[in-house]
């Protein structure tokens, strides 16, 4: 009889042994490449997200002071003896933090009288602990402003330009002349909250007020604004619409020279951790009082270090806070260090991984110093 041709059970099981060292191979090299696609994708977003964040960081600080005065915007405000306001404080942005100024008369924060162009928050952010139980330093936070180029710019209120322009006495509300500028035209409207520097012959440096209500034409200025910049006391004339008036026998009358309005953008930057959701903080740009939106998120630190031009060699630089002979207009550069986490942990290590980015910001529109010289 001939013999069948097959396999003997010996060699079936060398066969299977075989196959599942390779599948066995397969499977953790497919597994490995997962793992290493999923480590890479997470490296990516981590710096997508930090790039994203300081893109927008970089472009707000390249046009910080842009249209603002060199010394800065008064203050409404009542002074002592010792030139410290004791009126009211004006806020700023952030509310939660109640960021206040930080100049040399930090320990008595109303001596400040000018808003500058650019303020420190040294350590005003919330410290950031992350899942793996990492904690940083308190982070910072930073507010700039800079004039809108595309509203109200060089345009008189009133006088020969505009003589259908006009403010009332008593400050409380502003009508533009329909032909020198309408409120909302190529589609930039004015809105509540909105904030205008508003200067003439009287009061070149400006001042600053909270836009409360739009009418057409007309623009509110009530009391009670986000800012404590409306509705000061009489006697807080220095910094006010008041002070924009012509004098008769040294005190306002209510009238006013030809004057001019550019609406200005106050811009926060901080880190924000959502109580639902602790392991991702996101960095939050604010627009003066309005909602504050997440430009980047899963940071963990955010630190902004100044350098200062005020003569001296060498000058300071890589402040934290203002030095206590120097002041926020004499700030011409920023150093942004900004610090990032992954959204969850490597599969390989188990740890979470982490990278920073670093640069710094010519503040192009402050007062020119030539550091080459």
């Amino acid at each position: 009889m001939k013999k069948k041709s097959g396999f003997t059970m010996v060699e079936l099981l060398v066969a299977i042994a075989i196959t599942m060292v390779a599948l066995a191979a397969a499977v953790l090299a497919f597994r490995d490449s997962t793992r290493a696609n999923a480590n890479v994708t997470q490296n990516a977003d981590m710096s997508d997200n930090m790039r994203a964040g300081l893109n927008l960081i970089v472009q707000d600080l390249i046009q910080t002071g842009t249209g603002i005065p060199t010394g800065g915007i008064s203050i409404p405000n009542t002074i002592n003896a010792a030139g410290c306001n004791v009126g009211g404080r004006v806020n700023r942005p952030p509310a939660s933090l109640n960021l206040v100024f930080q100049g040399p008369n930090a320990a008595n924060v109303g001596c400040n009288v000018i808003l500058p162009a650019i303020e420190p928050g040294n350590g005003l952010g919330p410290t950031v602990t992350s899942p793996d139980g990492t904690s940083g330093p308190a982070t910072d936070v930073t507010t700039i402003m800079y004039a809108d180029n595309t509203l109200l710019v060089k345009k008189a209120i009133n006088g020969a330009a505009c003589p259908n322009g006009s403010i009332a006495p008593n400050g409380l509300t502003i009508t533009f002349d329909i032909n020198c500028v309408v409120i909302g035209g190529a589609g930039i409207p004015v809105n509540s909250g909105d904030l205008l520097m508003i200067y003439n012959a009287n009061q070149p440096n400006g001042i600053l007020q909270t836009v409360t209500s739009v009418a057409g034409e007309t623009l509110s200025f009530a009391a009670g604004d986000a800012f404590n910049l409306n509705g000061r006391t009489t006697t807080e004339t220095n910094g006010t619409i008041r002070q924009l008036q012509n004098l008769t026998g040294g005190v306002p009358n209510g009238t006013y020279p030809p004057t001019t309005a550019t609406r200005v953008w106050m811009i926060t930057y901080f880190l924000f951790v959502p109580p639902t959701d602790t392991a991702h903080p996101q960095l939050m740009r604010e627009v003066n009082f309005n909602a504050p939106q997440p430009v980047a998120e899963t940071l963990e630190n955010l630190q902004f270090a100044y350098n200062f031009a005020d003569g001296t060699v060498p000058a300071p630089s890589n402040q934290f806070t203002v030095p206590a002979t120097d002041n926020e207009n004499q700030i011409r550069s920023v150093n942004v260090y900004m610090g990032a986490r992954s959204t969850s942990r490597a599969a390989l290590s188990k740890d979470y991984t982490r990278s920073n980015l670093a640069t710094q910001v010519a503040l192009r529109s402050m007062a020119y110093f030539n550091t080459y010289k």
